[in-house]
């Protein structure tokens, strides 16, 4: 079962929990904390690293990625020891990938040359919206202006970079959807992450939803309008969807988030974080304490953060592989899947309605079918 990360790729994820705000939107695992002992977290991210490297140090590590959070407030020095730990502990590909996560404000793109010196070499920015009223709703606390400092910060120190826009934004239109991308792809990005908002339970937005005080949402029709001049604008742009909400040029894809999609093994470090990894002959779902406070704590007085280690079935892998896989262009390995799965993919009339395609041995999603990738997975698992 060592081909999970042969094929699929083998990455590391550092979750740093902290946010100088939460924005309204998310429902990632991130707190606002007054203070935070810097030294503390860099002992037990690497008391973490000591223990996965015992039981993964015989393989090669293609990425790490620093998300959050907010990375972008971690010290470049606790990187640095962080990477230097990583290189320590296992064998590193020849071009590792290591993408850290910042917003663009002035403060935290004042730390950009210390996370380059410490062996960061893509940074990937939360931009989310290319005009200030609506990062103001979105709870954002940089600038359109900051924004476009940082990027030529980035550009300094750093080949490799992306950011974030959000759209199907309150009273957005088609039309400012369609100026705002060409906008952002005038900047020059080689990778660009293009969300469209989702109003999630539990978040700021979620209870004025609830209220009634959420005004001006885009309906379906025009959230899809968005999404298929998105696809459009991008193509032509040269920075095709490799992923449902990734566009990159040839080349230029994360690596980390591929291997994700890929089904390769990746090990989650910090509270929250969640991994897969194949020890012997057997795939693991691994995942850690929420809370910032309690995982320092497991960590400092167990020696593991990790909070749960779940074997997964073959059925349960094949069924994680499909839902992954089929977000990327590249699709899924029909004989990978059904060597997991015990049988072939069932597409029922998927193909004859032209929102799957299966050639050489590999079954993908149509640009038609993109739109409905949650209902195609539901008709091959039912």
């Amino acid at each position: 079962m060592d081909e999970n990360w042969k094929i699929g790729g083998f990455g590391l994820y550092i979750h740093w929990p902290f946010c100088q705000a939460k924005c309204p939107y998310c429902d990632f695992n991130s707190h606002v904390s007054a203070s935070v002992s810097q030294s503390d977290w860099q002992a037990a991210y690497l008391s973490e690293l000591d223990r996965l490297a015992a039981e993964t140090g015989d393989r090669i590590l293609g990425s790490v990625f620093f998300g959050g959070g907010t990375p972008s407030l971690m010290q470049p020095d606790v990187v640095a020891a962080i990477l230097e730990r990583v290189g320590k502990n296992w064998r590193l590909r020849n071009s590792l990938e290591v993408t850290l996560e910042a917003n663009p404000t002035s403060v935290e793109a004042g730390r950009f040359d210390g996370y380059r010196q410490a062996g960061v070499n893509r940074i990937s920015m939360g931009f989310q919206a290319l005009n200030d009223a609506d990062l103001r709703r979105l709870g954002r606390l940089h600038s359109v202006a900051e924004s476009l400092q940082a990027l030529d910060i980035a550009r300094k120190y750093f080949d490799r970079f992306s950011f974030d826009l959000i759209y199907a934004r309150q009273d957005q239109t088609l039309s400012s959807w369609q100026d705002e991308l060409k906008q952002a792809l005038a900047l020059g990005p080689e990778h660009l992450s293009l969300y469209q908002l989702t109003i999630e339970e539990g978040t700021a937005f979620g209870d004025r939803l609830a209220a009634g005080r959420l005004a001006g949402l885009p309906d379906e029709n025009l959230a899809a309008e968005m999404f298929f001049a998105t696809q459009e604008i991008c193509d032509a742009a040269g920075l095709p969807a490799y992923e449902t909400s990734n566009h990159a040029r040839a080349g230029q894809e994360s690596l980390h988030n591929l291997t994700y999609w890929r089904g390769g093994d990746y090990l989650g470090v910090g509270p929250g974080a969640h991994g897969r990894i194949t020890v012997g002959n057997q795939r693991f779902a691994t995942d850690t304490t929420l809370s910032p406070t309690a995982w320092l704590a497991e960590v400092q007085q167990t020696g593991s953060g990790e909070k749960s280690r779940v074997a997964l079935t073959p059925e349960e892998q094949a069924v994680e592989y499909l839902m992954m896989g089929l977000r990327i262009s590249e699709g899924i390995d029909i004989k990978r899947y059904s060597k997991l799965s015990g049988a072939a993919p069932r597409l029922s009339d998927l193909g004859q309605m032209g929102l799957v395609a299966l050639s050489d041995g590999r079954l993908t999603v149509t640009p038609k079918g993109r739109p409905l990738l949650n209902a195609i997975l539901r008709e091959i698992l039912a």
